[in-house]
């Protein structure tokens, strides 16, 4: 990511520029919610000619809480830095989320991490966001602190969609969950993202006719299983259309869920590259089919379909165009 700058807070901090803007949250998803925090961060940056940063933590703060029911992250770090650049920032710096760091207190937190370390002259949060022992840096204590310390403070209110209903993670997770890409897109404001390192899996594709590159996403990934119209973007930055099943393969193995990408008039070898995957549309739900005939006959209706949807989609936003749209490679 050239040009963006993505350090661990606590080790590095020569790169980062003294008197940046700082947008402070989870931004797990970066949905559009988080893009009004980030907005305004960018907008108070262009008028005092500084940096934007986002200032995030990992892993998520309810994952060290509850290690037993990790947190399905939507954009694990490395996504949400790539996020948070095509969007306009200028860097994430990342704090590690330890028991220490909840135990530190709100004023400390302020003194060492925003202004010693990051070197803030502005932070912008979202209403709800709370931080330090005891949730004690509220938006109202972050005001004061603001003043008393002579930096700008700005709180965001909450962002709803057009049914006038909240914006959260929460509740993209849960679109996810029942296979709903589309609401989950508008939420987001671009297609959501999966990203990782080709592996190579039973080959079972290949003797279908159908060779697939195969990412196993986090345990604690809750999409439901089934078949999407999909792009996915090679490390040479080309994105190309595609049709995946994640799942169990139940026509098989039954074995573990993995994310299996078919592309379209592609014939490489993509096996160790680092890909992303982006979903566009749910098809159907994983099948068990009697025979190896019945799925391929099932296939080629999937890849058809998968076909008519992407060839009519839009981009929903200028972060969706340069995501999920800037250099498509079709035929």
């Amino acid at each position: 990511m050239t040009g963006f700058l993505h350090h661990n807070l606590i080790n590095a901090v020569a790169d980062v520029e003294r008197g940046a803007v700082l947008a402070i949250g989870n931004f797990d998803g970066v949905h559009r919610g988080h893009q009004t925090v980030l907005q305004s961060a960018l907008e108070t940056a262009r008028k005092t000619n500084s940096k934007a940063y986002a200032i995030s933590f990992e892993p998520h703060p309810r994952t060290l809480f509850k290690p037993e029911s990790p947190v399905f992250r939507l954009t694990p770090e490395n996504m949400k830095a790539r996020v948070l650049q095509e969007f306009g920032l200028d860097g994430l710096l990342t704090l590690p989320f330890t028991r220490d760091l909840a135990s530190t207190s709100a004023d400390d937190f302020v003194d060492h991490f925003l202004l010693e370390k990051a070197g803030a002259s502005h932070v912008v949060s979202g209403f709800n966001f709370m931080f330090g022992k005891d949730r004690m840096g509220t938006p109202d204590f972050l005001r004061a602190k603001g003043v008393s310390e002579n930096f700008g403070v700005t709180i965001v209110e909450a962002h709803e969609d057009e049914n006038s209903e909240a914006i959260s993670s929460s509740r993209i997770r849960r679109c996810l969950g029942a296979g709903d890409v589309v609401e989950t897109a508008g939420l987001l404001g671009y297609r959501w993202c999966v990203a990782g390192e080709v592996i190579k899996g039973q080959q079972l594709g290949r003797t279908l006719g159908y060779p697939t590159a195969n990412l196993s996403l986090p345990e604690s990934c809750h999409l439901a299983h089934g078949i999407y119209a999909v792009r996915l973007r090679t490390e040479d930055g080309i994105l190309r259309n595609g049709v995946a099943s994640y799942g169990r393969r139940p026509t098989f193995d039954n074995g573990p869920a993995l994310l299996e990408t078919f592309i379209f008039d592609y014939s490489g070898d993509l096996y160790g590259q680092n890909i992303e995957v982006s979903l566009f549309s749910y098809l159907r739900g994983e099948e068990k089919f009697e025979s190896a005939e019945a799925l391929i006959e099932q296939m080629d209706k999937d890849s058809l379909e998968a076909r008519s949807v992407l060839g009519g989609v839009k981009p929903l936003s200028e972060l969706d165009m340069n995501l999920n749209f800037a250099n498509l490679q079709v035929g």
